[in-house]
């Protein structure tokens, strides 16, 4: 999840958004956010069996959580207070007892998860603390700044999905750390297109330097030979990852191999990027590709 998140659904209203629904429970509110925010991921999550399932929407819906945190504020410090409280709820969660957590349906999934399982707090801190880092917006130097933030937001969320598999493995763990660095890369190139209503640019300088493409030519949105070389370059970072993680698959335990299921839309989407000669700004990148459902669930197939 990052600045994209912006485009996939206009914003909830910011009093009383937490509520319930008369007849919603918390994890349906959980696996509705998950759905309008976080689709391809959701996806993914709903092929999961079980207590993985359940705690997989805890952890991602948390995550689109304190990643809307910066859309939803038109100020840093009430940003940062907000993103104060989820850093505090995450230790109310470790408390054992539900009437120190807030009445929070994300606060509430996240407890019965850490019930079941005892996950990780520093990862789900580090989900917290890269967006107060961030919360004036994502300063990129360079390609290992990009891969550094997507290690932080996407790639803990992979650790914490795997400890609700019950896979604790070294293997596992590299597998997802790259997948994840794939998917966080993806999304910002995904971002590309709207630079300007999101007032960020999703490229490295020192890639736009390399390629001698200003940030205004960003901003604008027209395609230019140059910036499908930036592109390129950023895509093919991407791939690496990606080749990495799917390297290391067959070493992942079998309860953990559809943790990387969401590699399946990465790899989607940058096969058509590529024959799109990496022009990130053709409108047809922002369709879902027809096969995107079939791919997945013969992935899962496979990973049994």
């Amino acid at each position: 999840m990052n600045n994209f998140n912006k485009l996939l659904l206009a914003k909830p209203p910011l009093r009383g958004a937490h509520r319930l629904k008369t007849t919603q429970s918390s994890a349906d509110y959980c696996l509705d956010s998950i759905r309008k925010y976080d689709y391809e991921n959701f996806m993914c999550t709903l092929l999961l069996k079980g207590s993985a399932r359940s705690i997989a929407v805890a952890v991602r819906s948390f995550n689109v959580e304190v990643s809307r945190v910066a859309e939803q504020v038109s100020q840093s410090n009430i940003g940062l207070m907000r993103l104060k409280f989820w850093e505090e709820a995450v230790d109310k969660c470790y408390s054992k007892d539900i009437l120190q957590v807030p009445k929070h349906p994300v606060a509430v999934e996240l407890f019965k998860a850490i019930s079941k399982v005892n996950l990780s707090r520093r990862y789900l801190k580090t989900l917290v603390s890269a967006r107060e880092s961030n919360i004036n917006g994502l300063n990129l130097k360079m390609l290992d700044d990009m891969e550094k933030y997507a290690e932080q937001t996407v790639s803990s969320t992979y650790y914490l999905v795997l400890e609700g598999c019950g896979v604790k493995n070294v293997d596992a763990d590299h597998a997802v750390s790259h997948l994840g660095k794939a998917q966080g890369i993806v999304q910002q190139l995904r971002a590309i297109p709207h630079s300007k209503r999101l007032d960020f640019i999703p490229i490295p300088e020192e890639i736009l330097i390399k390629h001698h493409v200003s940030q205004e030519q960003v901003l604008r949105a027209k395609e230019t030979q140059k910036l499908s070389d930036c592109v390129y370059e950023v895509a093919s970072r991407a791939h690496q990852h990606l080749k990495k993680s799917r390297n290391l698959a067959g070493k992942v335990p079998k309860a953990g191999r559809n943790a990387l299921l969401p590699a399946v839309p990465v790899a989607l989407y940058l096969d058509r990027l590529q024959k799109l000669d990496y022009n990130v700004l053709d409108p047809r990148l922002q369709n879902r590709p027809w096969k995107l459902w079939p791919s997945l669930y013969l992935s899962m197939l496979k990973n049994k």
